[in-house]
Protein backbone atom coordinates (compact mmCIF):
# COMPACT_ATOMS: atom_id res chain seq x y z
CA UNK A 1 0.00 0.00 0.00
CA UNK A 2 1.29 3.45 -0.61
CA UNK A 3 0.55 6.72 1.44
CA UNK A 4 0.92 9.76 0.02
CA UNK A 5 1.68 12.82 2.80
CA UNK A 6 -0.25 15.93 2.10
CA UNK A 7 0.41 17.65 5.21
CA UNK A 8 1.68 16.72 8.91
CA UNK A 9 -1.97 15.41 9.54
CA UNK A 10 -3.28 14.05 6.37
CA UNK A 11 -1.94 11.24 4.38
CA UNK A 12 -4.12 9.54 1.57
CA UNK A 13 -3.47 6.49 -0.06
CA UNK A 14 -6.21 4.38 -2.74
CA UNK A 15 -8.46 1.82 -1.49
CA UNK A 16 -7.23 0.43 2.22
CA UNK A 17 -7.74 -3.24 2.59
CA UNK A 18 -8.13 -5.73 6.27
CA UNK A 19 -4.42 -6.56 5.94
CA UNK A 20 -3.15 -2.99 5.46
CA UNK A 21 -4.08 -2.12 8.79
CA UNK A 22 -0.55 -3.35 10.38
CA UNK A 23 1.26 -0.60 8.06
CA UNK A 24 -1.29 2.06 8.84
CA UNK A 25 -0.31 1.35 12.90
CA UNK A 26 3.00 0.90 12.09
CA UNK A 27 2.92 4.17 10.67
CA UNK A 28 1.37 6.02 13.63
CA UNK A 29 -1.86 7.06 11.90
CA UNK A 30 -4.55 6.76 15.16
CA UNK A 31 -8.04 8.02 12.59
CA UNK A 32 -8.65 6.15 9.49
CA UNK A 33 -11.26 7.85 7.10
CA UNK A 34 -12.90 6.15 4.62
CA UNK A 35 -14.58 8.37 1.55
CA UNK A 36 -14.85 5.75 -0.71
CA UNK A 37 -19.09 4.62 -0.92
CA UNK A 38 -19.45 0.92 -0.80
CA UNK A 39 -19.93 -1.14 -3.58
CA UNK A 40 -18.39 1.30 -6.25
CA UNK A 41 -16.23 -1.47 -7.60
CA UNK A 42 -16.74 -5.26 -7.15
CA UNK A 43 -13.61 -6.44 -5.43
CA UNK A 44 -14.25 -3.78 -2.94
CA UNK A 45 -14.06 -4.42 0.93
CA UNK A 46 -16.84 -3.51 2.79
CA UNK A 47 -16.29 -0.55 5.25
CA UNK A 48 -18.06 -2.35 8.10
CA UNK A 49 -15.32 -4.78 7.77
CA UNK A 50 -12.62 -2.27 8.05
CA UNK A 51 -14.28 -0.71 10.70
CA UNK A 52 -14.96 -3.69 12.64
CA UNK A 53 -10.81 -4.45 12.02
CA UNK A 54 -9.87 -0.62 12.88
CA UNK A 55 -11.83 -0.91 16.27
CA UNK A 56 -9.71 -4.02 17.62
CA UNK A 57 -6.63 -2.47 16.48
CA UNK A 58 -7.03 0.83 18.40
CA UNK A 59 -7.90 3.39 15.37
CA UNK A 60 -10.50 5.43 14.91
CA UNK A 61 -12.94 5.01 12.50
CA UNK A 62 -15.34 7.18 10.16
CA UNK A 63 -16.84 6.60 7.23
CA UNK A 64 -17.96 9.42 4.91
CA UNK A 65 -18.53 8.12 1.34
CA UNK A 66 -18.56 10.63 -1.57
CA UNK A 67 -19.51 10.01 -5.20
CA UNK A 68 -16.19 10.66 -7.65
CA UNK A 69 -16.40 13.90 -9.57
CA UNK A 70 -19.66 14.67 -7.41
CA UNK A 71 -18.55 15.72 -3.96
CA UNK A 72 -20.12 18.92 -3.19
CA UNK A 73 -18.17 22.09 -1.74
CA UNK A 74 -20.18 20.99 1.72
CA UNK A 75 -19.12 17.97 1.65
CA UNK A 76 -15.51 18.85 1.60
CA UNK A 77 -16.22 21.27 4.29
CA UNK A 78 -17.77 18.87 6.22
CA UNK A 79 -14.53 16.74 5.79
CA UNK A 80 -12.05 19.78 6.67
CA UNK A 81 -13.97 20.04 10.45
CA UNK A 82 -13.54 16.46 10.82
CA UNK A 83 -9.92 16.36 10.36
CA UNK A 84 -10.16 19.34 13.15
CA UNK A 85 -12.29 17.18 15.30
CA UNK A 86 -10.47 13.73 15.07
CA UNK A 87 -7.16 12.33 16.99
CA UNK A 88 -4.41 12.42 13.96
CA UNK A 89 -2.68 11.78 12.23
CA UNK A 90 -4.81 10.96 9.66
CA UNK A 91 -4.83 8.54 6.76
CA UNK A 92 -8.00 8.98 4.13
CA UNK A 93 -8.53 6.75 1.50
CA UNK A 94 -11.37 6.11 -1.69
CA UNK A 95 -10.16 3.93 -4.71
CA UNK A 96 -7.18 5.95 -5.79
CA UNK A 97 -6.90 8.91 -2.98
CA UNK A 98 -7.64 11.95 -5.45
CA UNK A 99 -11.07 12.10 -4.30
CA UNK A 100 -9.74 12.46 -0.45
CA UNK A 101 -7.19 14.88 -1.88
CA UNK A 102 -9.28 16.96 -4.08
CA UNK A 103 -11.68 17.04 -0.51
CA UNK A 104 -8.78 18.32 1.62
CA UNK A 105 -7.85 21.13 -1.17
CA UNK A 106 -11.79 22.84 -1.12
CA UNK A 107 -11.63 21.98 2.87
CA UNK A 108 -8.38 24.50 2.65
CA UNK A 109 -10.54 27.66 0.85
CA UNK A 110 -10.36 30.94 2.38
CA UNK A 111 -7.74 29.40 5.14
CA UNK A 112 -5.03 28.36 2.95
CA UNK A 113 -3.42 30.46 -0.78
CA UNK A 114 -4.60 27.77 -3.74
CA UNK A 115 -1.28 27.42 -5.16
CA UNK A 116 0.49 26.04 -1.68
CA UNK A 117 -2.52 23.63 -1.06
CA UNK A 118 -1.35 23.04 -5.37
CA UNK A 119 2.05 22.23 -4.39
CA UNK A 120 1.28 19.82 -1.62
CA UNK A 121 -0.87 17.83 -3.78
CA UNK A 122 1.68 18.02 -6.39
CA UNK A 123 4.57 16.38 -4.17
CA UNK A 124 1.82 14.14 -2.79
CA UNK A 125 1.21 12.85 -6.63
CA UNK A 126 -1.65 14.76 -7.60
CA UNK A 127 -2.74 17.36 -10.01
CA UNK A 128 -5.00 19.42 -8.71
CA UNK A 129 -4.88 21.96 -11.27
CA UNK A 130 -8.48 21.91 -13.00
CA UNK A 131 -9.92 22.61 -9.67
CA UNK A 132 -8.54 26.39 -9.37
CA UNK A 133 -11.60 28.21 -10.70
CA UNK A 134 -13.80 26.13 -8.02
CA UNK A 135 -11.31 26.89 -5.01
CA UNK A 136 -11.50 30.37 -6.21
CA UNK A 137 -14.88 30.55 -5.69
CA UNK A 138 -15.18 29.02 -2.75
CA UNK A 139 -12.37 30.87 -0.99
CA UNK A 140 -14.60 34.15 -2.33
CA UNK A 141 -17.80 32.87 -0.83
CA UNK A 142 -16.56 31.30 2.57
CA UNK A 143 -14.42 34.50 2.91
CA UNK A 144 -18.03 36.36 2.41
CA UNK A 145 -19.97 34.11 4.74
CA UNK A 146 -17.36 35.33 7.31
CA UNK A 147 -17.50 38.96 6.87
CA UNK A 148 -21.37 38.57 6.82
CA UNK A 149 -21.26 36.88 9.95
CA UNK A 150 -19.65 39.13 12.02
CA UNK A 151 -21.31 42.31 10.30
CA UNK A 152 -24.87 40.84 10.41
CA UNK A 153 -24.43 38.53 13.52
CA UNK A 154 -27.97 38.91 14.53
CA UNK A 155 -29.05 36.75 11.56
CA UNK A 156 -28.91 33.18 11.16
CA UNK A 157 -26.26 31.65 9.48
CA UNK A 158 -28.10 30.34 6.61
CA UNK A 159 -29.31 34.41 5.52
CA UNK A 160 -25.94 35.35 5.90
CA UNK A 161 -24.68 32.41 4.06
CA UNK A 162 -27.16 33.72 1.01
CA UNK A 163 -26.46 37.37 1.50
CA UNK A 164 -22.57 36.41 1.53
CA UNK A 165 -22.33 35.14 -1.75
CA UNK A 166 -24.68 37.99 -3.71
CA UNK A 167 -22.46 40.34 -1.85
CA UNK A 168 -19.18 39.18 -2.49
CA UNK A 169 -16.95 41.60 -4.89
CA UNK A 170 -16.44 38.65 -7.36
CA UNK A 171 -20.28 38.54 -8.50
CA UNK A 172 -21.37 40.53 -11.31
CA UNK A 173 -24.49 39.87 -11.16
CA UNK A 174 -27.74 36.71 -10.32
CA UNK A 175 -30.29 35.79 -12.49
CA UNK A 176 -34.12 33.85 -12.33
CA UNK A 177 -32.07 31.89 -15.39
CA UNK A 178 -28.67 31.57 -16.79
CA UNK A 179 -28.07 30.46 -20.07
CA UNK A 180 -24.41 29.41 -21.50
CA UNK A 181 -24.57 29.94 -25.25
CA UNK A 182 -26.46 32.17 -27.42
CA UNK A 183 -26.44 30.07 -30.73
CA UNK A 184 -29.24 28.42 -31.89
CA UNK A 185 -30.24 26.59 -28.53
CA UNK A 186 -29.77 29.20 -26.12
CA UNK A 187 -31.47 32.08 -28.04
CA UNK A 188 -34.51 29.19 -28.87
CA UNK A 189 -35.02 28.25 -25.15
CA UNK A 190 -34.74 31.94 -24.24
CA UNK A 191 -37.26 33.30 -26.43
CA UNK A 192 -39.75 30.20 -25.08
CA UNK A 193 -39.28 30.53 -21.73
CA UNK A 194 -39.94 34.24 -21.85
CA UNK A 195 -42.92 33.50 -24.16
CA UNK A 196 -44.08 31.68 -21.30
CA UNK A 197 -43.26 34.06 -18.55
CA UNK A 198 -42.76 37.52 -19.87
CA UNK A 199 -41.11 38.66 -16.06
CA UNK A 200 -38.63 36.05 -16.01
CA UNK A 201 -35.17 37.39 -15.10
CA UNK A 202 -32.76 35.92 -17.77
CA UNK A 203 -29.08 36.14 -18.79
CA UNK A 204 -27.40 34.89 -21.74
CA UNK A 205 -23.46 34.53 -21.94
CA UNK A 206 -22.05 34.46 -25.20
CA UNK A 207 -18.74 36.21 -26.88
CA UNK A 208 -19.40 36.19 -30.21
CA UNK A 209 -21.01 39.33 -32.16
CA UNK A 210 -22.24 37.45 -34.61
CA UNK A 211 -25.01 34.67 -35.16
CA UNK A 212 -25.39 32.31 -37.46
CA UNK A 213 -27.86 30.39 -39.30
CA UNK A 214 -25.39 27.25 -39.83
CA UNK A 215 -27.96 24.67 -41.76
CA UNK A 216 -27.78 27.60 -44.05
CA UNK A 217 -23.84 26.66 -44.85
CA UNK A 218 -24.34 23.49 -47.21
CA UNK A 219 -26.63 25.85 -49.01
CA UNK A 220 -23.57 28.45 -49.28
CA UNK A 221 -21.31 26.00 -50.49
CA UNK A 222 -23.90 24.41 -53.19
CA UNK A 223 -24.36 27.59 -54.46
CA UNK A 224 -27.80 28.30 -53.71
CA UNK A 225 -27.05 30.41 -50.96
CA UNK A 226 -24.82 33.24 -50.57
CA UNK A 227 -22.80 33.12 -46.55
CA UNK A 228 -24.56 36.79 -46.05
CA UNK A 229 -27.77 35.53 -45.77
CA UNK A 230 -26.80 32.94 -43.50
CA UNK A 231 -25.11 35.41 -40.49
CA UNK A 232 -26.77 38.34 -38.40
CA UNK A 233 -25.90 40.28 -35.30
CA UNK A 234 -26.16 38.76 -32.04
CA UNK A 235 -27.98 41.57 -30.90
CA UNK A 236 -30.90 41.41 -33.60
CA UNK A 237 -31.39 38.06 -32.38
CA UNK A 238 -31.03 38.30 -28.52
CA UNK A 239 -34.43 38.44 -26.77
CA UNK A 240 -35.13 42.27 -25.83
CA UNK A 241 -35.85 41.12 -22.11
CA UNK A 242 -32.49 38.98 -21.50
CA UNK A 243 -29.16 40.37 -20.06
CA UNK A 244 -26.19 40.17 -22.80
CA UNK A 245 -23.47 39.15 -21.16
CA UNK A 246 -20.93 39.00 -23.94
CA UNK A 247 -18.39 36.80 -22.53
CA UNK A 248 -17.06 33.59 -21.98
CA UNK A 249 -17.86 30.57 -19.00
CA UNK A 250 -14.69 28.93 -18.15
CA UNK A 251 -15.91 26.99 -15.18
CA UNK A 252 -19.07 25.82 -13.20
CA UNK A 253 -19.58 25.87 -9.66
CA UNK A 254 -22.48 23.69 -9.20
CA UNK A 255 -22.96 23.59 -5.80
CA UNK A 256 -23.06 27.12 -5.50
CA UNK A 257 -25.31 28.25 -8.29
CA UNK A 258 -22.53 30.78 -10.01
CA UNK A 259 -20.75 30.18 -13.12
CA UNK A 260 -17.26 31.86 -13.67
CA UNK A 261 -16.75 33.82 -16.40
CA UNK A 262 -13.55 34.51 -18.64
CA UNK A 263 -12.62 37.74 -16.52
CA UNK A 264 -13.15 35.67 -13.12
CA UNK A 265 -15.98 37.02 -12.28
CA UNK A 266 -18.93 35.03 -10.58
CA UNK A 267 -22.39 34.77 -12.33
CA UNK A 268 -25.16 33.41 -10.11
CA UNK A 269 -28.42 31.96 -11.08
CA UNK A 270 -31.50 29.94 -9.88
CA UNK A 271 -31.50 27.79 -12.61
CA UNK A 272 -28.81 26.97 -15.43
CA UNK A 273 -29.24 26.24 -18.91
CA UNK A 274 -26.37 25.40 -20.67
CA UNK A 275 -26.26 25.53 -24.34
CA UNK A 276 -22.46 26.03 -25.61
CA UNK A 277 -22.52 23.68 -28.42
CA UNK A 278 -19.28 21.63 -29.42
CA UNK A 279 -15.57 22.45 -30.64
CA UNK A 280 -14.72 21.71 -34.16
CA UNK A 281 -10.86 20.69 -33.84
CA UNK A 282 -9.51 21.34 -36.85
CA UNK A 283 -5.91 20.55 -35.39
CA UNK A 284 -7.06 17.31 -34.95
CA UNK A 285 -6.25 16.23 -38.13
CA UNK A 286 -2.49 16.88 -39.15
CA UNK A 287 -1.81 20.09 -41.45
CA UNK A 288 -5.63 20.53 -41.86
CA UNK A 289 -5.75 24.34 -40.35
CA UNK A 290 -2.67 25.38 -42.33
CA UNK A 291 -4.44 23.61 -45.80
CA UNK A 292 -7.83 24.83 -45.44
CA UNK A 293 -8.92 27.93 -47.73
CA UNK A 294 -6.08 26.94 -50.55
CA UNK A 295 -4.99 24.05 -52.71
CA UNK A 296 -8.24 22.76 -53.33
CA UNK A 297 -8.97 22.39 -49.18
CA UNK A 298 -12.50 23.20 -47.89
CA UNK A 299 -14.92 22.93 -44.98
CA UNK A 300 -18.60 23.75 -45.11
CA UNK A 301 -18.57 23.43 -41.36
CA UNK A 302 -17.16 26.90 -41.58
CA UNK A 303 -18.78 30.08 -42.83
CA UNK A 304 -15.68 31.41 -44.33
CA UNK A 305 -15.23 28.28 -46.01
CA UNK A 306 -18.71 27.67 -47.85
CA UNK A 307 -17.62 29.87 -50.26
CA UNK A 308 -14.66 28.37 -51.25
CA UNK A 309 -16.71 25.17 -51.34
CA UNK A 310 -18.52 26.41 -54.06
CA UNK A 311 -15.40 27.90 -55.90
CA UNK A 312 -13.71 24.32 -56.11
CA UNK A 313 -17.10 22.99 -57.41
CA UNK A 314 -16.93 25.94 -59.99
CA UNK A 315 -13.70 25.13 -60.97
CA UNK A 316 -12.94 21.62 -60.64
CA UNK A 317 -14.06 19.84 -64.38
CA UNK A 318 -11.79 16.70 -63.89
CA UNK A 319 -9.33 15.53 -60.98
CA UNK A 320 -10.37 13.36 -57.94
CA UNK A 321 -12.66 14.90 -55.08
CA UNK A 322 -12.38 13.43 -52.01
CA UNK A 323 -15.31 13.92 -49.30
CA UNK A 324 -14.58 12.58 -45.86
CA UNK A 325 -16.10 11.81 -42.28
CA UNK A 326 -14.64 11.84 -39.10
CA UNK A 327 -15.92 9.34 -36.44
CA UNK A 328 -19.03 9.97 -34.37
CA UNK A 329 -20.49 12.37 -32.99
CA UNK A 330 -20.90 15.34 -35.54
CA UNK A 331 -23.52 17.96 -35.71
CA UNK A 332 -25.46 17.45 -38.89
CA UNK A 333 -24.28 13.67 -39.51
CA UNK A 334 -25.86 13.99 -42.98
CA UNK A 335 -23.37 17.43 -44.00
CA UNK A 336 -20.68 15.65 -45.52
CA UNK A 337 -22.48 13.46 -48.50
CA UNK A 338 -24.96 16.99 -48.85
CA UNK A 339 -21.96 18.60 -50.29
CA UNK A 340 -21.03 15.69 -52.43
CA UNK A 341 -24.06 15.50 -53.84
CA UNK A 342 -24.55 19.05 -54.62
CA UNK A 343 -21.03 19.41 -56.57
CA UNK A 344 -21.90 16.07 -58.12
CA UNK A 345 -25.24 17.45 -58.97
CA UNK A 346 -23.78 20.50 -60.84
CA UNK A 347 -20.98 18.36 -62.31
CA UNK A 348 -23.65 16.42 -63.87
CA UNK A 349 -25.25 19.14 -65.19
CA UNK A 350 -21.92 20.73 -66.90
CA UNK A 351 -21.47 17.42 -68.86
CA UNK A 352 -17.89 16.95 -66.43
CA UNK A 353 -18.77 14.26 -63.88
CA UNK A 354 -17.81 11.12 -65.98
CA UNK A 355 -14.20 12.98 -65.98
CA UNK A 356 -14.39 13.37 -61.94
CA UNK A 357 -13.45 10.13 -59.61
CA UNK A 358 -15.61 11.25 -56.28
CA UNK A 359 -14.70 9.72 -53.73
CA UNK A 360 -17.19 9.18 -49.88
CA UNK A 361 -14.48 8.39 -47.50
CA UNK A 362 -16.16 7.65 -44.31
CA UNK A 363 -14.56 7.02 -40.64
CA UNK A 364 -17.47 4.94 -39.51
CA UNK A 365 -19.12 1.49 -40.68
CA UNK A 366 -22.03 2.83 -43.06
CA UNK A 367 -23.50 5.32 -45.35
CA UNK A 368 -25.94 6.26 -42.77
CA UNK A 369 -27.58 5.57 -39.24
CA UNK A 370 -31.13 5.26 -40.09
CA UNK A 371 -31.35 2.83 -42.23
CA UNK A 372 -35.00 3.48 -44.11
CA UNK A 373 -33.11 6.25 -45.76
CA UNK A 374 -29.91 4.06 -47.09
CA UNK A 375 -31.62 2.76 -50.15
CA UNK A 376 -32.81 6.73 -51.92
CA UNK A 377 -29.54 7.42 -51.07
CA UNK A 378 -27.58 4.80 -52.83
CA UNK A 379 -29.63 5.75 -55.84
CA UNK A 380 -27.85 8.55 -56.01
CA UNK A 381 -24.43 7.07 -55.35
CA UNK A 382 -25.10 4.95 -58.26
CA UNK A 383 -25.76 7.56 -60.42
CA UNK A 384 -23.14 9.72 -59.54
CA UNK A 385 -20.69 6.92 -59.93
CA UNK A 386 -19.45 7.38 -56.04
CA UNK A 387 -16.79 5.18 -54.95
CA UNK A 388 -17.41 4.51 -50.69
CA UNK A 389 -14.93 3.86 -48.15
CA UNK A 390 -15.67 2.77 -45.00
CA UNK A 391 -13.57 2.63 -42.05
CA UNK A 392 -11.24 5.40 -43.54
CA UNK A 393 -10.14 7.88 -40.84
CA UNK A 394 -8.24 11.28 -42.46
CA UNK A 395 -5.74 11.41 -40.35
CA UNK A 396 -3.18 13.91 -42.15
CA UNK A 397 -3.30 16.97 -45.07
CA UNK A 398 -0.80 17.95 -47.12
CA UNK A 399 -1.78 20.87 -49.37
CA UNK A 400 0.32 22.15 -51.25
CA UNK A 401 1.14 18.19 -52.35
CA UNK A 402 -2.49 17.75 -52.38
CA UNK A 403 -2.34 14.16 -50.51
CA UNK A 404 -4.70 13.07 -47.44
CA UNK A 405 -3.61 10.49 -45.41
CA UNK A 406 -6.23 8.06 -43.64
CA UNK A 407 -6.01 5.37 -41.60
CA UNK A 408 -7.90 2.28 -43.19
CA UNK A 409 -9.37 -0.25 -40.90
CA UNK A 410 -10.32 -3.69 -42.78
CA UNK A 411 -12.63 -6.32 -41.35
CA UNK A 412 -10.46 -8.01 -39.19
CA UNK A 413 -9.90 -4.52 -37.36
CA UNK A 414 -6.00 -4.17 -38.98
CA UNK A 415 -5.34 -0.68 -39.50
CA UNK A 416 -2.81 0.50 -42.45
CA UNK A 417 -2.20 4.37 -43.84
CA UNK A 418 -3.17 4.97 -47.15
CA UNK A 419 -2.38 8.16 -48.96
CA UNK A 420 -4.80 9.60 -51.52
CA UNK A 421 -3.85 12.15 -54.00
CA UNK A 422 -6.88 15.11 -54.72
CA UNK A 423 -7.73 18.25 -56.75
CA UNK A 424 -10.37 18.94 -54.51
CA UNK A 425 -10.94 18.24 -50.48
CA UNK A 426 -14.39 18.93 -48.63
CA UNK A 427 -13.49 18.03 -44.44
CA UNK A 428 -15.98 17.39 -41.52
CA UNK A 429 -13.68 18.31 -38.75
CA UNK A 430 -13.05 16.11 -35.59
CA UNK A 431 -15.80 17.31 -33.15
CA UNK A 432 -15.88 17.05 -29.30
CA UNK A 433 -17.24 18.40 -26.10
CA UNK A 434 -15.58 21.86 -25.15
CA UNK A 435 -12.65 21.59 -22.56
CA UNK A 436 -14.98 23.72 -19.46
CA UNK A 437 -17.86 21.14 -20.42
CA UNK A 438 -15.23 18.03 -20.83
CA UNK A 439 -13.30 19.04 -17.36
CA UNK A 440 -16.40 20.00 -15.48
CA UNK A 441 -18.90 18.33 -13.25
CA UNK A 442 -21.58 18.42 -15.01
CA UNK A 443 -19.83 16.30 -17.88
CA UNK A 444 -20.43 12.49 -18.06
CA UNK A 445 -17.49 9.88 -19.00
CA UNK A 446 -17.11 10.93 -22.44
CA UNK A 447 -16.88 14.72 -21.46
CA UNK A 448 -20.51 15.73 -22.91
CA UNK A 449 -23.34 17.52 -20.78
CA UNK A 450 -24.67 14.45 -18.63
CA UNK A 451 -28.44 15.19 -19.33
CA UNK A 452 -32.31 13.11 -18.72
CA UNK A 453 -32.70 11.75 -22.40
CA UNK A 454 -36.44 12.84 -21.81
CA UNK A 455 -36.63 15.74 -19.67
CA UNK A 456 -33.25 17.77 -20.67
CA UNK A 457 -32.25 18.13 -16.85
CA UNK A 458 -29.33 17.18 -15.28
CA UNK A 459 -28.92 13.90 -14.23
CA UNK A 460 -27.37 15.30 -10.94
CA UNK A 461 -28.20 18.60 -10.50
CA UNK A 462 -31.83 19.23 -10.63
CA UNK A 463 -31.19 23.00 -11.15
CA UNK A 464 -29.66 22.40 -14.24
CA UNK A 465 -31.02 21.81 -17.85
CA UNK A 466 -29.53 21.98 -20.69
CA UNK A 467 -30.25 21.14 -25.15
CA UNK A 468 -28.62 21.11 -28.32
CA UNK A 469 -25.05 19.60 -29.29
CA UNK A 470 -23.25 19.45 -26.28
CA UNK A 471 -25.58 16.80 -24.53
CA UNK A 472 -25.18 13.38 -24.59
CA UNK A 473 -28.81 12.47 -25.50
CA UNK A 474 -28.32 9.92 -28.15
CA UNK A 475 -29.91 12.44 -30.79
CA UNK A 476 -28.99 13.61 -34.39
CA UNK A 477 -27.05 16.82 -33.70
CA UNK A 478 -29.43 19.37 -35.87
CA UNK A 479 -30.93 22.34 -35.65
CA UNK A 480 -33.93 20.46 -35.86
CA UNK A 481 -33.22 18.69 -32.65
CA UNK A 482 -33.12 22.27 -30.75
CA UNK A 483 -35.85 23.18 -32.07
CA UNK A 484 -37.66 20.26 -30.59
CA UNK A 485 -35.79 20.24 -26.93
CA UNK A 486 -36.34 24.37 -26.62
CA UNK A 487 -40.24 24.03 -25.38
CA UNK A 488 -39.61 20.61 -23.32
CA UNK A 489 -36.68 22.57 -21.69
CA UNK A 490 -38.93 25.64 -20.94
CA UNK A 491 -41.44 23.88 -19.71
CA UNK A 492 -39.87 21.05 -17.20
CA UNK A 493 -37.34 24.59 -15.92
CA UNK A 494 -40.45 26.27 -15.43
CA UNK A 495 -42.06 23.42 -13.66
CA UNK A 496 -39.24 22.17 -11.61
CA UNK A 497 -39.12 26.12 -10.83
CA UNK A 498 -42.39 25.84 -9.32
CA UNK A 499 -42.09 22.94 -7.70
CA UNK A 500 -44.67 21.27 -9.74
CA UNK A 501 -44.21 17.45 -11.84
CA UNK A 502 -41.90 17.84 -15.13
CA UNK A 503 -44.51 16.34 -17.87
CA UNK A 504 -43.05 17.62 -21.15
CA UNK A 505 -40.62 15.16 -23.31
CA UNK A 506 -38.25 14.95 -25.85
CA UNK A 507 -38.75 11.92 -28.18
CA UNK A 508 -34.96 12.26 -29.68
CA UNK A 509 -36.43 13.85 -32.87
CA UNK A 510 -34.14 15.41 -35.52
CA UNK A 511 -34.34 15.99 -39.23
CA UNK A 512 -31.70 15.60 -41.36
CA UNK A 513 -32.57 17.37 -44.87
CA UNK A 514 -30.23 15.63 -47.63
CA UNK A 515 -29.81 17.18 -50.64
CA UNK A 516 -29.69 14.66 -53.13
CA UNK A 517 -29.68 16.79 -56.32
CA UNK A 518 -30.12 20.68 -57.15
CA UNK A 519 -34.10 20.79 -56.29
CA UNK A 520 -34.52 17.59 -54.97
CA UNK A 521 -34.36 16.63 -50.69
CA UNK A 522 -34.83 13.37 -48.94
CA UNK A 523 -36.17 14.62 -45.76
CA UNK A 524 -34.68 12.17 -43.16
CA UNK A 525 -36.59 12.89 -39.84
CA UNK A 526 -36.30 10.27 -36.57
CA UNK A 527 -36.21 10.25 -32.97
CA UNK A 528 -34.52 7.79 -30.51
CA UNK A 529 -33.51 4.52 -31.89
CA UNK A 530 -34.47 5.56 -35.57
CA UNK A 531 -38.25 5.55 -35.06
CA UNK A 532 -39.26 7.49 -38.05
CA UNK A 533 -40.81 10.95 -37.01
CA UNK A 534 -42.53 12.36 -40.15
CA UNK A 535 -43.42 16.08 -39.69
CA UNK A 536 -46.40 15.61 -43.00
CA UNK A 537 -48.53 12.87 -44.20
CA UNK A 538 -46.87 10.71 -46.69
CA UNK A 539 -49.14 11.67 -49.42
CA UNK A 540 -47.55 15.24 -49.09
CA UNK A 541 -43.93 14.11 -48.19
CA UNK A 542 -42.29 10.81 -48.55
CA UNK A 543 -39.36 11.56 -46.59
CA UNK A 544 -37.64 8.34 -47.64
CA UNK A 545 -37.68 9.11 -51.04
CA UNK A 546 -36.26 12.66 -52.86
CA UNK A 547 -38.85 15.57 -53.25
CA UNK A 548 -38.73 18.67 -54.55
CA UNK A 549 -41.62 19.87 -51.76
CA UNK A 550 -38.47 19.00 -49.65
CA UNK A 551 -35.80 21.30 -51.25
CA UNK A 552 -38.95 23.96 -51.10
CA UNK A 553 -39.28 23.47 -47.37
CA UNK A 554 -35.34 23.86 -47.03
CA UNK A 555 -34.47 26.69 -49.29
CA UNK A 556 -38.04 28.75 -48.58
CA UNK A 557 -39.42 27.84 -45.47
CA UNK A 558 -37.00 26.63 -43.08
CA UNK A 559 -34.39 29.34 -42.96
CA UNK A 560 -37.46 32.06 -42.38
CA UNK A 561 -38.89 29.73 -39.67
CA UNK A 562 -35.45 30.18 -37.76
CA UNK A 563 -35.45 33.47 -37.87
CA UNK A 564 -38.65 34.60 -37.66
CA UNK A 565 -40.39 31.41 -35.56
CA UNK A 566 -37.71 29.49 -33.48
CA UNK A 567 -35.82 32.37 -32.13
CA UNK A 568 -39.03 34.49 -31.14
CA UNK A 569 -40.82 31.86 -29.07
CA UNK A 570 -43.30 30.53 -31.79
CA UNK A 571 -42.79 26.67 -31.64
CA UNK A 572 -43.92 25.74 -35.09
CA UNK A 573 -44.67 21.65 -35.13
CA UNK A 574 -42.61 21.74 -32.19
CA UNK A 575 -44.87 21.87 -29.11
CA UNK A 576 -44.08 19.05 -26.46
CA UNK A 577 -45.23 15.54 -25.50
CA UNK A 578 -46.22 14.81 -22.28
CA UNK A 579 -45.56 11.95 -20.21
CA UNK A 580 -48.13 8.96 -20.88
CA UNK A 581 -48.84 10.46 -24.53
Amino acid sequence: MEIHQLTSLLSVSAQLNVQDLDQVVAAGFKTVICNRPDQEGEDQPGSDEIAVACEKMGINWHYQPVKPRAFTDEQALQFGQLLEEVAGPVLAFCRTGTRCTNLWALSQAGKTAFPDVLHSAKEAGYDLTKLADRFSALAATQTAVEQASVAQSEQSQAVAEESAITNSAAMCGSHDVVIVGGGAGGQAVAASLLKRQPNLDIAIVEPSAEHYYQPGWTMVGGGIFQASDTVRDMLDVMPEKAKWYQTSVTSFVPEQQVVVLSDGELLGYKYLVVAPGLNLDWGAIEGLEEALGSNGVTSNYRYDLAPYTWQLVQKTRSGTAIFTQPPMPIKCAGAPQKAMYLACSEWLDKACLSSIKVEFCNAGPGLFGVADYVPALMEYINKYKIELGFSQNLIKVDGPNQVATFVVTDADGNKSEVEKSFDMLHVCPVQSAPAFIRDSPLSDAAGWLDLDSQTMQHKQYQDIFGLGDISNTANAKTAAAVRKQAPVVAENLLSAMNSQAMLAVYSGYGSCPLTVERGKIVLAEFGYGGKLEPSFPTWLIEGKRPSKLSWFLKEKILPWVYWNLMLKGKEWLAAPQRKGE
